[in-house]
Order: structure tokens, then sequence, then C-alpha cells
């Protein structure tokens, strides 16, 4: 007891018990349920990440490509590793032909989302578990007791994960970079429970590592392996420092199966060092993507600076730092940045036991007005779509998606019905009854982001489809050219290599050439322009029809015959 007041001096936490009340399990596992599934069913593949993801995976799952050697139209992955694409597979034989192969290749990524969420939280509560995290007592007694001040605090880091902006289309995506943020988000719980579960922080840190070098990201798994060992090594308890011998093993699993693959002429180690053109860009990126979470992980960094060598502050800054890097060095990638929203989200959580009222009252209220009115909007474009009213909404909407559908569900309806009278409710619940809870400040904007994702996946769920999926596309091009007919599409993307599979049930070559005889077997061609591009003239080949997708000045496609 005395070592813990010691080390609790410098802590700027004063929590009653009373601010530590609990949020309810089942509102938690609602937030956590509104936020993964929807999206999940009744939309197609997007272009262009998302689709070329699954096109690798399902050409595994046909059995078209190598286990070894995924590809689409004998076009291999860039990135990604080969571990992503043999998961969203292995689902997809194991479900066939019960579900359909988009809907089967998705399910493990929901389940990683899911994942990524649960470790947050439990990142969280460990390390807010530790002494040094834990609040000053109170002169008179009344302080906060530790395993609910864990438990309070652990709530806010999920919310706040929840509330990330950069998460929200990124994390629904069945994308190697979900498995990436897995593996880190691992790494990240392996540093936190190593003192009161070493076993499982050990097989954690066995498994992160490795798991992130077969993603696609081995240099930010050597780096984080670096860094996680420096703490380990630096830490002032001998549980840490003999959690290091596992992270030193877990970096050096990590760098042999990168060497191995790349040896396999397979994605191992791939260097895209491109700076960014200016610190504009960069600092748009972070506004955004990292909202809401950077300022408030800021404002821990700052009022907890004298504890910033302490695991609870060191392990999510460093780790986060990281990302970051990995991030500026990727000319500010935001899928290199999905990796840093755990370890921000951690950090934030510690910021809600100094969080100023006035502070904490006007994220309320930006939170209650912003996505009050987004929603609103929401529901104006639907109205609009379904009756013709307003006019001036409908036509807009018309001009972005041209020749868009409305098609009515009512099961969507009630979705979102049900979801906006919960966000009344939350809004009514949240500014009359919970006034002391160290979460309290973060509930708004993790329901806010919930609301307006299920929303979008429910009412405007068509009108995205017809506007990201290449159904559309392809079918328009099916007059022209019949299924099972072989396609040369020299330098297309794998997206739409797998659109025309997937949808029009082509035969596709990705690797043949306009010019020469790499196209002579192929009864038709495809050349995939830019915006307003012009089709260009190919020797030997006749010019037959263009096709854009429904929205404006999208990409388009011109299709040749002999």
């Amino acid at each position: 007891m005395n070592a813990r007041l010691q080390e609790s001096r410098v802590s700027p936490a004063l929590v009653t018990q009373k601010a530590v009340q609990r949020l309810p399990r089942w509102a938690l596992l609602l937030f956590c349920a509104a936020y993964v599934i929807p999206g999940l069913f009744g939309r197609d593949p997007w272009k262009n990440e998302d689709i070329a993801s699954f096109g690798h995976m399902w050409s595994l799952a046909l059995g078209q490509a190598s286990w070894l050697h995924p590809n689409v139209g004998g076009v291999l992955p860039t990135s990604g590793g080969v571990l992503p694409y043999w998961l969203g597979a292995a689902f997809i034989n194991l479900l066939s032909p019960w579900v359909d192969p988009a809907v089967a290749a998705r399910l493990p990524f929901a389940m990683l989302l899911a994942a990524v969420l649960a470790l947050t939280w439990y990142t969280t509560y460990h390390l807010a578990r530790t002494d040094a995290a834990q609040p000053l007592p109170l002169a008179f007694g009344g302080e906060a007791a530790p395993a609910d001040y864990a438990r309070a605090v652990a709530d806010g880091g999920l919310l706040a994960l929840i509330a990330s902006l950069g998460l929200l289309q990124l994390g629904h995506e069945t994308t190697p970079e979900l498995l990436q943020l897995t593996g880190s988000t691992l790494f990240l719980f392996s540093l936190a429970v190593a003192q009161v579960h070493p076993v499982k922080a050990r097989w954690a840190a066995l498994l992160s590592l490795p798991v992130m070098a077969a993603s696609g990201s081995p240099a930010v798994a050597v780096m984080l392996g670096l860094v996680g060992g420096a703490i380990c090594l630096l830490s002032r308890q001998d549980v840490m420092r003999q959690h290091l011998r596992w992270v030193a093993a877990s970096t050096v699993f990590a760098l042999v199966l990168a060497t191995a693959l790349s040896a396999m002429n397979l994605p191992g180690w791939s260097w895209r060092l491109a700076w960014p053109d200016g610190p504009g860009e960069v600092l748009r990126l972070l506004v955004w993507f990292t909202w809401p979470t950077l300022p408030l992980a800021a404002l821990t960094i700052w009022h907890w600076r004298r504890q910033i060598t302490h695991r609870h502050i060191a392990v999510p800054l460093f780790t986060a730092l990281v990302g970051l890097l990995a991030s500026l060095a990727m000319s500010a990638n935001e899928r290199a940045l999905l990796a840093v929203l755990p370890s921000l989200a951690v950090l934030a959580a510690f910021a809600l036991p100094i969080l100023q009222r006035s502070l904490g009252s006007a994220l309320d209220w930006f939170s209650v007005f912003f996505f009050t009115i987004f929603a609103s909007l929401i529901w104006l474009g639907y109205v609009a779509l379904h009756t013709g009213a307003p006019a001036r909404t409908a036509e807009r909407i018309t001009k972005l998606v041209p020749g868009t559908q409305a098609d009515f569900s009512w099961l969507a309806l009630v979705a979102a019905v049900i979801g906006t009278v919960l966000w009344l409710g939350l809004v009514r619940w949240r500014t009359a009854r919970v006034s002391h809870a160290l979460w309290k400040s973060l509930v708004l904007p993790a329901g806010g982001v919930a609301l307006c994702w299920l929303l979008f996946m429910t009412l405007w769920l068509p009108i995205l489809d017809q506007a990201r999926s290449y159904r559309f596309l392809i079918e328009r091009m099916q007059a022209d050219v019949p299924a099972h007919t072989l396609v040369c599409a020299p330098k297309a993307s794998v997206a739409l290599l797998t659109g025309m599979e997937y949808f029009g049930q082509y035969r596709v070559d990705g690797r043949a050439s306009t010019t020469g005889d790499g196209s002579d077997h192929c009864e038709a061609l495809v050349v995939q322009l830019p915006g307003r591009a012009k089709a260009p003239d190919i020797e030997g080949w006749t010019l037959l029809v263009r096709h854009n997708q429904r929205t404006r000045n999208s990409e388009q496609i011109a299709i040749y015959r002999r």
C-alpha cells in the first residue's frame, strides 16, 4: 500500500466512487452490436480495396489460384501478405454453398473488428488497474475502488474507439489492414496484462507480431517489437523484464516470416516510402481520422506527463508513435494510421478522470448538434428519394448517382427508426441522469457514430451499393459481352478484374498487353479509363462501347472487339 501511495503522488486524477458508476453491460454490448453488424449483410463488396481483397479470397476458394500465390486474372497482390486471403477463402469454403461468398468472406473480419473492441477494453482495464494509474486517495475517504475505477476507464476507452471516425469505414472492409489492426491491438494487450496474466500475455505476444508480418506489415511489427522490448527492459517490475524474452521471440518470428514470404515471391518486405506533400495534408488527416481521440490523448499526455514512463502511459503512447511514423513514411497513408486508433483510445480514456466539466459539456453539445443534424440529413435524403419531396434534394441525389433506384425495405426502415429512437433516448438519458460518470463525455460521440453508420447501412444502402459496387457497371457490360467470355483487361485494377469475374462470370486475364501477342487469345478487350478520358485507338481492335459508373466523373471502361 505504501508503494502504491508513493507512486500515486504525482497522479493528477481525483475520482470519487460516485464517478465510477457502471455503464450497463447491455448498453455497452448494444453499442458494439450497432457498430459491428450494420453493413455486414445486404451489400456487395465495394471498390476498391474491399472488392480487390475479396477477389483474391474468392479465387483461392474456387481453386483458380495457388494458396501460396493468390491472384486475380494472373495479377498478384501488391501488399497484404497471404494470411488475410487465406482467412477469407477458408470461410468461403466452410460456408459454401449456404452463404453468399461475399458475406462469408466478410464474417471473419467482422469477428476481428469485435475482437479489436474487446481487446481495447481489456487493455485499458488492466492498464488502469496498475498502481501508477490509480487516482489519488481523498483526504476523508470515498475515493473510487480500484476495480470500479479501471472498469469505468475501460468503458471510456471502448467508447472512444467506437467514436473514432477513422475506424468507421476501414473497420468494416475485408482488407488486410483489419488483420494488421488486430495484431497490433493484441500486442498492446500483451503488454497491458503481462503483470497479472503472464501466460495470456506470452501467447498474445507470440501471435501478434507474426500475424502482422503475414498480413503485409512486417516493418511496423518489428518496430512495435523494438518499442515493446524497450518498455519491458526499462520497467522496474520483474514480470515485465521476464516478458521481454517473449516480445523478442515474437519480433524474431516476424522477421523470419517476412523474409521467408519475400523469398517465395509473396508479399513480405515491401517498402512504400513517400513523404507527404506538406504539413497541411498530415494535419487534415489527423483532424478527421483520429477525432475525438487525438485531442483527448494530447490532454492525457500533458496532465500525466510526470508518469510518462509508467506503463499505462508509455505502452499506448509509444505504440501510437510507431503507427504515426509509419503513416508519415507512407505519405500520410490513412490505412497505416488505422493501427494507431486503439492506442489513442486507451490514452483518451485516461483523460476522462481529469477532464474539466466545461470541455466535457462542449464535447457533449457538439456531438448532440452534429450527429442529430447529420442524421436528419440522412433521413431527409431518404424521404426525398422515396417521395420526391423536397424536389431539390431528390434532384441533387439523382445527379450524384444517375439512374439511381430507390429500393424500399421494411426491415431497413424499422431498424433505422429503432436506431433513431434509441439515439434520442440516449441524448435524454445522458443530459438528464448521467452527470458524474467518467465515461459520460464519450457516450454521445460513440452513439452518434453508431447511429449514422446504422442509418447509412439501412436507409442509404441501396444508393451506396449502386455508387460503389461494380455490379451495375458489369450488368451493362453483359449486353455487349456474354458471360463466360475470355476477357483481357491489361493494366486494369484487381477490383475491376474481380467485378468482371464475380458479377459477370467472365474469365479474365489482367496480364495481357494491348500490343504484341499477349491478347491474341482473348475474345474481348476491356480498358479501364479514369473520369472523362478518351478511349484510345488500339491496333487490331474496334471500340464497341463505353460504360461508366453511376457516379459523376467516375471511372469508365472501354470495350473492344476484334
